[in-house]
């Protein structure tokens, strides 16, 4: 099968194994992100693609109901649960991650081989800290999109609680020293083609490898009829806020429920909800208590998609205070749903939007963003102004689906194997 070149010749289908450990349907965060990046790519290219066995309850049924992606061949690998019994969602994953690579590196090597396969691509999950396999980098290399060495100031991190705290000291420290990181530097030297999901992680890039890093956000807006069918910019006495993702510490929550707070002082007639589960849910909670805010803030824990993508549409406004690259599949759904958005600029994906449709927010000092946020609350409580920005977020939302976005990693990849 042929398929058209970035140039618009006609070239031979090209083979890619892609190494995709988060790949899995109907799931957002880095798991959305392998599975929607493997179904774009499969227009283009023939893939093997190798993923975790506890993915394949969930991606074989869905292939059997779209056979027009019967033709990925799907490879699977996991311990035996007797010998993973520490690793429990995400405590453990980057042990369990490292162990993975390193046990799956003869898949790689053999599949590579006996289907003379050249171009391997790591795909998730996509931390330049993390490992990658050692044969897969000895090929055409394809790494990324890739981040991990963004990192939160004290000013920030000196309010969460001493696990947190001194875990972003130890994130600062090792970005600090990436430049001595022999295994960083390895990876950069070794590939073709380095995909940053950041302009942050694109200055850490080592001077001599920097013409093979380039910007590239790793979410796309979901075109689906369940995003469309949103009525935009309706009418309510109260603005509904609403704010997602796993609760970590850097992802801001605490930031917007301070932000909340002022904003309640200029006008009352506003409510947040908080969706998430995660280990700062205690120290949230106990902030939300102290000030006072039961009545205007709702936190419902981890819900399902059905019912996260009903309180999206139900809200007016959504939140994301991430304060690195976080929480970017629902900054892209409120674009497709016709949502306004308030964010804090992490130079990756915030460069899609624009003022028409979303508040960007400059990490400058902790005081300043959450005033910011507040400003911004307030602003979007006028109905005129929600509407607006929001058929303008829709409207841009049409111009950067997975299916385009599909075509810029097609153009990527072509671009740079015509150049080996």
């Amino acid at each position: 099968m042929n398929i058209i070149s970035a140039q618009g010749t006609t070239t031979e289908r090209l083979r890619i194994f892609i190494s995709a450990y988060a790949c899995e349907p109907d799931l957002g965060s880095e798991i959305g992100v392998g599975w929607h990046w493997v179904l774009e790519m499969s227009k283009y290219f023939e893939l093997w693609v190798l993923t975790r066995q506890s993915n394949r309850h969930n991606i074989e049924p869905w292939i059997e109901r779209h056979p027009e992606y019967s033709g990925i061949h799907w490879l699977y690998y996991d311990w035996p649960k007797w010998a993973r019994f520490w690793k429990k969602g995400l405590r453990g994953v980057r042990t369990y991650y490292n162990l993975w690579q390193l046990s799956t590196e003869s898949i790689v090597k053999r599949t590579m081989k006996e289907n003379n396969i050249r171009i391997f691509h790591h795909l998730t999950y996509g931390n330049v800290l993390w490992k990658v396999s050692k044969y897969g980098q000895k090929q055409f290399f394809i790494w990324g999109p890739v981040g991990g060495l963004e990192t939160i100031p004290s000013e920030f991190s000196h309010c969460y609680d001493t696990k947190n705290r001194i875990l972003e000291s130890i994130r600062r420290r090792m970005a600090s020293l990436t430049h001595w990181n022999m295994g960083f530097r390895k990876r950069c030297r070794n590939a073709n083609l380095i995909l940053c999901k950041t302009e942050i992680t694109r200055q850490y890039i080592p001077s001599e490898y920097a013409d093979k890093a380039v910007l590239f956000t790793d979410v796309a807006a979901d075109s689906t009829p369940y995003i469309y069918n949103k009525v935009v910019g309706k009418d309510s006495d109260i603005t509904k806020f609403i704010t997602v993702g796993r609760l970590d510490a850097w992802r801001g929550f605490d930031l917007v429920i301070e932000a909340t707070e002022a904003a309640i002082r200029e006008n009352d007639r506003i409510h947040l909800t908080i969706l998430g589960e995660g280990s700062d849910r205690r120290r949230l909670e106990a902030l939300i208590k102290a000030k006072a805010l039961d009545n205007h803030i709702s936190m419902l824990g981890k819900v399902s998609m059905d019912d996260y993508r009903k309180r999206m549409a139900e809200s007016d406004v959504v939140i994301n205070a991430a304060l690195k690259e976080g929480a970017v599949t629902v900054s892209f759904d409120a674009m497709a749903m016709g949502l306004p958005l308030i964010c804090i600029d992490t130079t990756g994906y915030t460069r899609y939007f624009t003022d028409d449709y979303a508040i960007m927010i400059p990490r400058t000092s902790r005081e300043e963003v959450i005033s910011s946020i507040k400003d911004g609350m307030i602003r979007l409580t006028n109905p005129d102004v929600r509407q607006r920005m929001g058929i303008n977020a829709q409207a841009a939302a049409s111009r950067i689906t997975w299916e385009r976005h599909g075509i810029e990693i097609r153009d990527a990849i072509l671009n740079s194997y015509s150049s080996f």
